[in-house]
């Protein structure tokens, strides 16, 4: 999870490409594992000391995130020419 700062010469198909990159590793770091899978306890997860989230929890969080991103970027689109996605 990094920091998000293009520079001018960054490209669609460069961006793309990482993306798939950062897919393809989380796809093999779970292969195999099962959903109710706990990650290591980490102290300060969640403010709760000792949280352990699920694989499943963990990739429904992304989901969740990707979607918001996906959303602010509609509403970006949406004040640049007015169109909507209807």
């Amino acid at each position: 999870d990094g920091d998000f700062h293009p520079a001018p010469t960054d490209t669609m198909p460069a961006a793309l490409a990482a993306l798939q990159l950062e897919i393809d590793f989380a796809r093999l770091a779970t292969a195999g594992m099962a959903m109710d899978a706990l990650a290591m306890a980490v102290p300060t997860a969640q403010r709760i000391p000792g949280w352990q989230p699920s694989l499943r929890w963990i990739l429904v969080h992304m989901i969740e995130e990707y979607a918001r991103h996906c959303g602010h970027a509609d509403l970006l689109r949406q004040a640049a020419d007015g169109a909507t996605g209807d």
